[in-house]
């Protein structure tokens, strides 16, 4: 190997190292969890508050009825209907002209 590739081998793995270390230094969602009191559970700061339990099959009737749609505030996709409506683990119902307004986007597989 010559002297010029020794050296471009050397910046390269440089930059990487460099790189690395500043991508482990950025803030991610999981840096911003704060253990709450009661529980001892992290909760994070999201778009929205996830619901508190799976609704019911006759919450779901109505939601539907009524043309909400279903948020994952984990993935931050909403579903119109189909297998995922209501049944996601973290999730509210809500209009979507709300969902598209709070920067959810609407799920390709419905």
């Amino acid at each position: 190997m010559g002297k010029l590739q020794l050296r471009i081998l050397t910046l390269a793995v440089s930059f990487c190292v460099i790189g690395a270390i500043a991508l482990a230094q950025t803030s991610t969602p999981a840096d911003n969890q704060t253990p709450t009191p009661a529980t001892g559970k992290k909760s994070t700061n999201s778009k929205a508050a996830p619901a508190t339990g799976a609704p019911t099959d006759a919450q779901i009737a109505a939601a539907k009825s009524s043309g909400q749609v279903w948020v994952n505030t984990e993935t931050g996709v909403y579903h119109k209907g189909g297998r995922w409506y209501g049944k996601t683990k973290n999730g509210k119902f809500m209009s979507e002209a709300d969902a598209k307004a709070a920067g959810y986007k609407a799920s390709h597989r419905d």
